[in-house]
């Protein structure tokens, strides 16, 4: 770990002027740090960010929920008003990480996290997305965990949050501020595709800190459901997850998202497949349809082509269940 400077700012515009191309907020660490330990992160400063008032839950003017980019993962989830309104959020975190990290993250910074890929992490190897222009060892490596959609000649890495998959599926707002004022990120906007330059994983400039993350009023409380498949039930990052919310008028299909983790670059979500499942009834015959939709473009690697039947499989079933009204993850 190379050495750095720590300032913690009393407020947010304090935060912003000090950062910069050298610097990295810091909330909980549970992932800054562990890139810090592995030399794959070196911040030459970094901006404790753990005393600016960004810890609330609010209601929104709209009907929807602002949240504070410093609220905890574990209150989060817990949270009355996200448990009542939101519950395929509230199951996507509880399916994230361990209890003791959920009480250290921050909101904020789930959005940030880096991909967990084998090679990105071992400083020894090449790697596009911490050097540009080494190469992608993972194309032709060990590539089990990988992408099957969305990935480039430059990099074939997952995003590991399952949070940002509920988020993504339930279309939320990311609030920013840096030095040229406030401004909203759309969420499927937020992560990028790795396309040329997988070293840039989001839209933030260097100057932008994450103040909040928005949900729309529309919640699908009565028919969501969270669905995690993974090597170990403790602690373990998704192959194939899978966020699927329905709004329902009888047995019959109003509204459908469907947000997939652990398969790209960025969650998954594909509008014209959720669009299939409008005005047809609930059954397995319209959600293998729309599964099959959503990975005719998949590009297995030579170890994850058992992610293709997989995350199949996986949607049929999240979006069953969630027709019925969800299940307990």
């Amino acid at each position: 770990m190379n050495p750095f400077a720590y300032s913690k700012p009393a407020d947010v515009s304090a935060a912003i002027h000090l950062s910069g191309p050298a610097t990295r907020f810091i909330a909980g660490g549970t992932n800054l740090l562990d890139l810090m330990k592995e030399n794959v992160a070196r911040p030459e400063h970094l901006i404790d960010i753990t005393g600016l008032p960004l810890k609330d839950v609010t209601e929104t003017a709209s009907g929807g929920l602002l949240i504070g980019a410093l609220v905890s993962n574990a209150d989060l989830a817990w949270h009355p008003l996200i448990e009542q309104r939101y519950p395929l959020l509230s199951q996507a975190v509880l399916a994230g990480a361990s209890p003791q990290l959920r009480n250290m993250a921050s909101t904020g910074g789930n959005l940030l996290q880096r991909t967990r890929c084998y090679y990105f992490y071992d400083t020894k190897v090449p790697c596009n997305k911490r050097e540009p222009g080494t190469g992608c060892p993972a194309k032709d490596g060990v590539n089990r965990i990988h992408a099957i959609l969305g990935a480039s000649d430059q990099c074939v890495a997952t995003h590991p949050s399952d949070m940002c998959v509920a988020l993504a599926a339930l279309e939320a707002v990311v609030h920013v501020q840096g030095r040229g004022g406030l401004r909203t990120i759309e969420f499927a906007d937020f992560h990028r595709l790795p396309g040329d330059t997988p070293e840039r994983d989001n839209l933030l400039a260097d100057d932008e800190l994450i103040t909040g993350i928005e949900l729309p009023a529309e919640s699908f409380a009565g028919h969501s459901n969270y669905l995690k498949i993974r090597d170990r039930a403790s602690y373990a990052f998704a192959l194939v997850s899978v966020a699927a919310a329905l709004e329902m008028d009888g047995g019959v299909i109003g509204k459908a998202r469907i947000a997939l983790g652990g398969v790209a670059h960025k969650p998954w979500r594909d509008k014209a497949v959720e669009q299939l499942l409008v005005g047809k009834p609930a059954t397995r015959e319209h959600f293998a349809a729309a599964a099959d939709a959503m990975l005719a473009d998949a590009q297995p690697l030579a170890h994850n082509a058992f992610k293709v039947k997989l995350a199949r499989r996986a949607i049929i079933r999240a979006l069953s269940d969630a027709a019925v009204g969800g299940a307990a993850q």
